[in-house]
């Protein structure tokens, strides 16, 4: 039997990643501004469940666990998003998100082997339920509030494409071996400045400050790659590829949210001390 050449094989799988990413994108862009808040709200429910269920591939429990574990996920991020609403402190929580995500690249640099079921269960928590109410939040209680959560969206979007076809093609220098093999420093640097565009851009769109507003988004940016690495750790520890199957060319939700659950709590926790949520 012949089997297709390499390079036919990979032009048609970043085909069908690009389709898919167009296709997702502009569901994505007609849901959020023209739909109503709760079809938004809904949508974002949806991935959160979906995403919840693939992380709960990484505790190696049976089906009823993992179920269990997306009731679980569910329930906190109601009620986290309702105490959010009623209290006002969006912003400790978005502390929060970020100190652990400090604590995940500490985790990712220093003990990337050390994973226990425990550890992989609250790293889904802590990633997951933060950004599902941050994007809720957001989209309810801000000014362009529609537009704001787009953005940050795109940012991790941008990060994480330029980092996949500059590293595609120009990689090199590894960037964290024991974890991802397939990612490199110049993936990293290509991510960076696609997202140094979409910065400028936003600063633009929404008549921010450069100097304050550009390095909160490379800020960001750059905590998209933590976000990255540590589903690749949390996959390599169970000895999967992709996520899911869900979307071809790209693998499972996580797979297309993992720099989204980092970006977010940074951008948001950035954009409140710059007063863009008022």
């Amino acid at each position: 039997m012949l089997t297709p050449a390499p390079n036919i094989e990979a032009t048609t799988a970043m085909r069908s990643r690009l389709l898919t990413a167009f296709g997702l994108g502009a569901l994505l862009i007609v849901v959020v501004l023209y739909a109503s808040a709760a079809v938004t709200v809904g949508l974002l429910g949806l991935i959160l469940l979906v995403g919840g269920w693939e992380w709960s591939a990484f505790l190696s429990v049976g089906p009823l666990g993992r179920a269990l574990y997306v009731l679980v996920l569910a329930a906190l991020a109601l009620g986290v998003l309702r105490y959010a609403q009623a209290s006002g402190r969006l912003v400790l929580l978005m502390e929060i998100a970020t100190a652990w995500w400090l604590l995940a690249a500490g985790w990712i640099i220093c003990a990337p082997r050390r994973v226990g079921r425990l550890a992989a269960a609250l790293a889904g928590v802590l990633a997951l339920v933060p950004t599902w109410v941050a994007l809720v939040y957001i989209d309810a209680h801000w000014p362009r509030g529609s537009e704001w959560m787009l953005f940050i969206l795109s940012l991790a979007f941008a990060a994480d494409t330029g980092a996949f076809f500059v590293g595609r093609r120009f990689g090199r220098t590894h960037l964290a071996p024991l974890v991802s093999p397939n990612k490199t420093w110049e993936g990293v640097v290509g991510g960076m400045v696609l997202a140094l565009v979409i910065a400028a851009a936003g600063a633009d769109w929404f008549a921010e400050p450069s100097a304050s507003f550009v390095p909160l988004c490379l800020a960001a940016g750059a905590f998209s790659v933590v976000g990255d690495l540590t589903e690749s750790l949390l996959k390599r520890h169970v000895h999967l590829k992709d996520s899911g199957r869900l979307f071809p060319g790209h693998g499972g939700v996580l797979d297309r949210i993992d720099s989204v659950t980092a970006a977010t709590p940074v951008m948001a926790l950035g954009l409140m001390w710059l007063g863009a949520g008022r």
